[in-house]
């Protein structure tokens, strides 16, 4: 559609919601068209273990592909929410051009840090399989899990993996948890969820329960104050109606299980290197909304020699719209995609060009 009919087709849909409603219908079917179901050829480690869990089907990840052009596959593994075929909505076209693109969806009902990471390993191996070494593509806490994976998985050092990109990554759970006697700054409204959260623990019946929902509200939160005064494509309205899906639809034992999951990330050392291949890290130009002010994750990134630590042969870029009033905010892929494409795709297109050791 040409540039200069786009303003007058988005002024006809925001005046006449059932237009808007129609749009955003079909945008969710177009979408579902494209992203599919997936289940790797061989899933040896999956299988391995599915009797040390107590329901496969409560803890095993959703894993859908989408098709690409290229020859670089992205593996996309998003934050708590929304789910990753939904996190990077506006990445789509991007990643396409490159390669085919795989979403690890989290489970609903439970959630084994063991169990994703066995799925993880069955993927990649078949994309080794097929000559293919993908680039793993985190957001917030998805990039604690590829960390956890890449460090401590015993099947990672033996797979082929071409980069690396985390965004706005969570690494441990002090970035966005601090001790209960350290205020410096304000607390955070996901700070507290998540600390009452833990604080309740499995067994605590309606206290989880009302944290749970407590937490539900946080995120509905952060989706409408990232959507306060924008114009909201049917794209957009089509990803919130997954997004609150994804909200509403997750028990607390779910929940909690995930945040379980955040709490058995090991906070970095820079004693030993994440990744040692081409590694691409973005964080925004207000990660301190979200994040503690003492977060360990954002004192190492950083610190130029704390941060080659980690990614050897990373690069480090910051977000910023150069909009006033709209700085991009922690993982605001979906409202500041058009602050990090531009960079993805320089990172993307070095990555393809023949000397990568020194474009990267």
């Amino acid at each position: 559609m040409h540039r200069s009919v786009l303003p007058l087709v988005r002024k006809t849909l925001v005046g006449h919601p059932t237009l808007l409603g129609v749009a955003s219908a079909a945008s969710g079917f177009m979408r579902q068209l494209s992203i599919k179901p997936f289940t790797p050829r061989r899933r040896v480690r999956e299988f391995l273990l599915k009797d040390r869990v107590a329901s496969l089907h409560a803890c095993r990840a959703q894993i859908f592909k989408e098709n690409g052009s290229g020859s670089v596959p992205t593996i996309v593994v998003g934050g708590f929410v929304p789910d990753a075929t939904e996190q990077v909505e506006f990445q789509r076209a991007l990643f396409r051009e490159y390669g085919s693109i795989y979403y690890l969806n989290y489970p609903r009902h439970g959630f084994s840090s063991e169990m994703f990471f066995a799925q993880m390993a069955d993927l990649i191996e078949e994309l080794n399989n097929r000559d293919q070494r993908p680039v793993l593509f985190g957001v917030s806490f998805g990039c604690g899990l590829i960390a956890r994976f890449l460090q401590e998985s015993c099947d990672a050092a033996a797979l082929r993996i071409r980069g690396v990109i985390m965004a706005s990554p969570v690494l441990c759970t002090e970035d966005l948890i601090r001790p209960e006697n350290d205020r410096v700054g304000g607390v955070r409204m996901l700070e507290s969820n998540l600390r009452r959260i833990l604080k309740a623990g499995p067994d605590g019946g309606e206290v989880l329960g009302r944290q749970i929902e407590r937490a539900r509200r946080c995120f509905q939160a952060l989706f409408e104050t990232g959507a306060q005064n924008r114009v909201l494509s049917s794209r957009h309205l089509s990803i919130k109606k997954k997004i609150m899906q994804v909200i509403e639809t997750t028990p607390a034992a779910g929940g909690y299980q995930r945040v379980l999951a955040l709490k058995q990330f090991a906070r970095p050392d820079g004693l030993r290197p994440i990744f040692t291949g081409p590694a691409l890290t973005l964080l925004a130009e207000d990660e301190e909304n979200l994040l503690v002010p003492s977060s360990p994750t954002l004192a190492m990134l950083r610190h130029p020699d704390r941060k080659q630590a980690l990614f050897p042969r990373g690069v480090l870029w910051k977000v910023v719209s150069g909009t006033p009033g709209d700085a991009v905010a922690h993982a605001s892929l979906i409202f500041h995609h058009h602050c990090y494409n531009p960079l993805i795709k320089i990172w993307y297109d070095k990555l393809q060009a023949p000397r990568l050791t020194q474009a990267v």
